[in-house]
């Protein structure tokens, strides 16, 4: 459906969070090199939590952000020549979970959804994040 899964996008730029006076949501992302998790390994109240990399944002953090938190505590996310592909994962109307590709990062350039923020995702406490390491083909 038009606008996504929850709704339509918010129509302008969400105002920036007081980092000093608000607490970070605890963010369960879940990193794995070549491709995505799959919808099955969140089934039933699962997850991957071999792969699961904790990380703290806030509704204005960026993708960018995110990439260079995890580029701070995970070995394989500092190599060269990567993209960092976002997918939430989140429950849907039956409460079953989905995997949506929102974005993605590249490791040395800037790129078009470097700026995308949790809130412009409509992330909601509970809501995971699942990051594929790929190569970067371009």
């Amino acid at each position: 459906p038009p606008g996504g899964p929850r709704g339509a996008p918010p129509q302008r730029r969400p105002d920036p969070v007081d980092r000093a006076a608000t607490c970070p949501l605890l963010l369960r992302t879940f990193v794995k090199r070549g491709r995505h998790h799959s919808s099955s390994d969140f089934a039933r109240g699962a997850a991957p939590t071999a792969d699961e990399v904790p990380l703290h944002g806030w509704q204005d953090t960026s993708l960018y952000e995110l990439k260079e938190l995890l580029k701070g505590v995970h070995p394989a996310a500092r190599e060269r020549g990567l993209v960092f592909s976002f997918s939430q994962v989140y429950p849907d109307k039956r409460g079953a979970l989905v995997l949506r590709e929102v974005g993605s990062c590249l490791s040395l350039k800037r790129g078009n959804d470097d700026a995308k923020t949790l809130a412009e995702l409509q992330f909601m406490a509970g809501d995971h994040l699942d990051i594929a390491l790929l190569p970067d083909t371009s």
